[in-house]
């Protein structure tokens, strides 16, 4: 990797060091390994359901570790959210004793915006987009002086959200790894552990494509968002330094239907009796569509990142 700011600043060894710091506040998630014939696949495949983090998604692992390396003040914390990330800063503010105040946008589903609600933070809908709740956020921060816990772009969070992908290598061996991306937090966390050792591969929605544009732009740029997954990864723009980071380490990048990643849905239900959010379920989506095919003795590891749904959009 070219020795840029962020190179300088973060690294694998950020996220071993993170996920120390973090261990005694997170859930240890399980894996599960499948043979060859699960979900109609001809190969080996792991799976790591970090969907049972603390408050449904990965997200608690990058909001406990800006808090505990930080210091917010009385004002708390503050942060914009699709709601997963919202969820989780207000879970860690929570337990570590700080006032959350969240804003997402309209298109935030109920089902999460309740989340929010129920571990105790001020919450505002505010625009149709989380670019838009991003912005009122940081209004409001200058106004109030809370910290700012950003959803990906902020180094002390995605390093946090890598420390998903250390615990899954503990836990089950693979070649390659399927993350799914919006702002691009995960994913830059994630390839900042594997390094050369896993190739790591991204998956959006053919809605919400903000990775893929940017590689195919060669810089970060703007996307309409649309789709199922649009609440979850419906950044319009993938983070800066999380691109930096990508496009040096990321060995590909794929879109997938909404189709598909309903599809993905329904199967971790029949097969697992496993709930996944459809940013949750697009890694599998890429294998059972065909976006991403494995080498004959390739094993593939998939994140299975979220699971702040309603239950009865599975039906």
């Amino acid at each position: 990797m070219p020795d840029t700011p962020v190179a300088r600043t973060v690294s694998s060894d950020a996220v071993a060091a993170a996920y120390v710091r973090i261990k005694p506040h997170i859930r240890h998630t399980p894996a599960i390994d499948l043979p060859a014939g699960a979900f109609g696949l001809e190969h080996k495949l792991a799976l790591k359901l970090e969907s049972l983090q603390h408050s449904g998604s990965f997200k608690g692992r990058g909001a406990f570790h800006k808090l505990l390396v930080s210091a917010p003040g009385p004002a708390g914390v503050i942060a914009a959210s699709g709601g997963n990330h919202g969820a989780a800063v207000a879970y860690a503010a929570r337990a570590l004793g700080h006032r959350a105040e969240i804003f997402v946008p309209t298109i935030s589903a109920p089902a999460k915006v309740e989340r929010l609600r129920s571990y105790g933070a001020v919450v505002h809908q505010v625009g149709a987009v989380y670019a838009e709740a991003r912005a009122a956020s940081e209004a409001r921060a200058q106004e109030t002086g809370a910290l700012t816990v950003g959803a990906y772009d902020d180094p002390e969070v995605f390093v946090g959200a890598g420390t998903t992908a250390l615990e899954f290598e503990l836990q089950a061996a693979f070649d390659t790894l399927l993350v799914a991306v919006g702002g691009g937090g995960l994913i830059a966390g994630c390839a900042l552990w594997c390094g050369a050792r896993v190739k790591v591969v991204a998956v959006e929605t053919e809605g919400t494509p903000t990775l893929h544009a940017a590689l195919a732009a060669g810089q970060p740029v703007d996307v309409n968002i649309s789709g199922l997954a649009a609440d979850a990864l419906g950044a319009s723009r993938i983070g800066a330094p999380n691109f930096e980071i990508a496009r040096n380490r990321v060995a590909r990048s794929v879109l997938v239907s909404d189709d598909a990643v309903r599809a993905a849905q329904r199967a971790l239900w029949s097969e697992l009796r496993v709930m996944a959010e459809p940013a949750g379920a697009t890694g599998l989506a890429a294998l059972m569509s065909g976006a991403y095919t494995p080498a004959a003795d390739e094993k593939v590891g998939v994140l299975v990142c979220g699971a702040n749904l309603d239950p009865g959009s599975l039906g």
